[in-house]
């Protein structure tokens, strides 16, 4: 029990560390790269990269009937999601960026709740509240200091078309596979992206030097088939929650890369912003420790 709590662990502390690390390397790769075609390059090798680990299971993918789910699944979750998000990486710091997008935990809750009428309490109703302040704090600080108010914009309608996403898929979790969910929504969203790049952008104006190279394999292998593939074996261990909880640590290291190896600015609203964001997220994700024990126990 002991060990396989640790594998867990690790599993999870990797899978976050993946996930901030993934801000500043796309803010580093940017300069060299039109963001269309980027994201769209991203979106399409890892969704191939992760089809060719799941042949075996090509039977569950039931393209006939699921075709219609996979396409508006990949119009949120990689075509708006990838897309506005590596846009709008081109206005603000990666790190700063990543707050804005993740608070998108806490618009999936208010969402779930509209929708899927998922139960609100008032714990998660000051979760909330708490985490508009936060966004508050950072557009304050992108009108009174350097930060681009179009960015702050972009993060936020980034956050929303991926929570967007997130219901549609739970709201169709029973008629699809997850793995298989995952790698067509990035196929097909990530050729609308390289259509629209070719259309909008030019091949031309990649610059395929190392830090590119890098940026581009990073989000193709470790952004999509070994994050996700990691994110469904701990939801299908039934550690939820616990990815849930610990979502809040990504903006956090977004931060912290992005500051030491970037030289991305730290102010004091970015902070008071990023505390509030990290404590609405986990507010938002929060078990009570009876709910705890009782999901130990089954």
């Amino acid at each position: 029990m002991s060990k396989a709590f640790t594998k867990s662990t690790m599993a999870l502390l990797v899978l976050i560390l993946v996930w901030g690390a993934s801000w500043p390397i796309y803010k580093l790769a940017l300069p060299y790269t039109p963001p269309l075609l980027f994201s769209g390059m991203r979106a399409t090798i890892g969704g191939v990269l992760l089809g060719i680990l799941l042949l075996k299971r090509l039977d569950k993918i039931n393209w006939r009937e699921n075709w219609k789910l996979y396409c508006i699944s990949a119009l949120f979750n990689t075509t708006l999601f990838f897309g506005i998000q590596t846009v709008g990486l081109n206005y603000l710091p990666g790190g700063l960026f990543s707050i804005l997008v993740y608070f998108q935990p806490v618009l999936l809750g208010l969402f779930a709740w509209i929708w899927l009428g998922e139960f609100m309490t008032p714990v998660k109703i000051i979760g909330l509240l708490i985490g508009f302040l936060g966004i508050l704090m950072v557009s304050l600080d992108g009108l009174t200091f350097h930060v681009s108010i179009i960015g702050v914009v972009l993060g936020i309608v980034t956050a929303i078309c991926w929570a967007f996403g997130v219901i549609y898929v739970k709201s169709i979790r029973d008629r699809v596979d997850a793995y298989w969910m995952v790698s067509l929504q990035c196929i097909i969203g990530g050729a609308v992206l390289l259509g629209t790049g070719t259309y909008f952008e030019s091949w031309s104006e990649i610059q395929w030097n190392s830090t590119y190279i890098f940026g581009l394999s990073y989000g193709a292998i470790f952004g999509i088939p070994i994050s996700y593939i990691i994110y469904y074996k701990l939801i299908n261990e039934g550690e939820a929650s616990k990815v849930g909880s610990y979502t809040f640590l990504v903006p956090i290291i977004a931060v912290f890369i992005g500051a030491v190896f970037l030289d991305e600015p730290i102010t004091y609203l970015l902070i008071i912003g990023l505390i509030m964001v990290g404590a609405s997220i986990f507010i938002v994700n929060f078990r009570s420790k009876k709910k705890l024990i009782n999901f130990v126990k089954e």
